[in-house]
């Protein structure tokens, strides 16, 4: 059987820009993680768990055990972390090559949003949730396709949320799984809904929030042409990630007419969407120029 542990990429409001003052958040939205043969489960979360000690020993209080201390994804990889702090990176690369030697895979699916304000997308507290909704029901989805290609079943397991919000997800996930299988034979390699567990208590849960990381930071890359991550590509501590990506694993574009993108390819140093928008600009430019000099003629 197959573990997948998955957090949040970014949040499901609306975005602009990283330094507009109010809709700063993240250009996409979805759910991210890793999925790991159960065997190894247990084998890679003490891994984890020895290596956080270690390497931030000094930043973990006396009274506090070492095994609930967090270190969010967030701070580990802050904008200037490939110069001021390269050993972050090389412990996140370490981590997921001791992944893929437990037979494990990164995983993510995100939506690009729409840019704009609350008002001029239309996202209020139902579109959020409704993004919330979609990108799950996705990330299932694919998550039931990996298992199925290893022939494996599977259990799904998130950070904890309030119980008003688990209860209404846990209905919709039960349907979707089983209305889903009635097409799509695969889904049944999902033995339940997501459970979800306090990320205090769970080192694999922990991790999940560094991929997540690393995704949302990746994906900024690519989506955004003077992302604070231009170091994501140039990152030879991060190699290990290149190819540990599920082949199911998507970051789903709005309304672009390039492709989206795949597997380990938000990690690449081309951007397909920058590009395409900037040869789009040139076009532009070059026709008004032809326009204004036939005027003139």
């Amino acid at each position: 059987m197959l573990l997948a542990y998955l957090d949040e990429i970014g949040a499901p409001g609306a975005f602009i820009h990283p330094k507009h003052p109010k809709f700063a958040d993240s250009p996409a939205f979805g759910y991210g993680g890793f999925i790991i043969p159960e065997e190894n489960a247990r084998k890679f979360g003490a891994f984890f768990a020895a290596r956080k000690k270690e390497f931030f020993a000094p930043s973990i209080p006396e009274d506090e055990d070492p095994g609930q201390w967090e270190k969010k994804g967030a701070d580990l990889l802050y904008a200037k972390v490939y110069e001021e702090r390269p050993e972050n990176l090389r412990l996140l690369g370490t981590l997921i090559s001791k992944l893929r030697q437990c037979d494990g895979h990164l995983f993510y699916y995100a939506d690009e949003k729409p840019i704009g304000t609350k008002k001029e997308t239309n996202c209020g507290p139902i579109e959020m949730l409704e993004r919330e909704k979609q990108a799950m029901k996705e990330s299932l989805n694919r998550i039931a396709r990996h298992a199925d290609k290893e022939q494996q079943w599977v259990m799904v397991m998130m950070d904890q949320i309030n119980e008003k919000t688990r209860k209404q997800r846990l209905g919709e996930m039960y349907a979707h799984i089983f209305s889903r299988a009635t097409q799509f034979a695969e889904m049944r390699r999902i033995l339940e809904p997501p459970m979800h567990i306090d990320s205090k208590l769970s080192s694999n849960i922990q991790f999940a929030d560094w991929v997540c990381a690393l995704v949302k930071r990746a994906i900024e890359y690519q989506l955004v042409e003077d992302s604070r991550y231009n170091w994501i590509p140039d990152a030879g501590q991060l190699a290990a990630a290149r190819g540990a990506f599920t082949y199911d694993s998507k970051l789903h574009l709005f309304q672009r007419d390039t492709p989206d993108l795949h597997h380990s390819e938000i990690m690449n140093k081309e951007r397909p969407v920058i590009e395409a928008g900037t040869i789009a600009a040139d076009n532009a430019r070059k026709l008004a120029a032809i326009r204004r000099a036939s005027f003139n003629s």
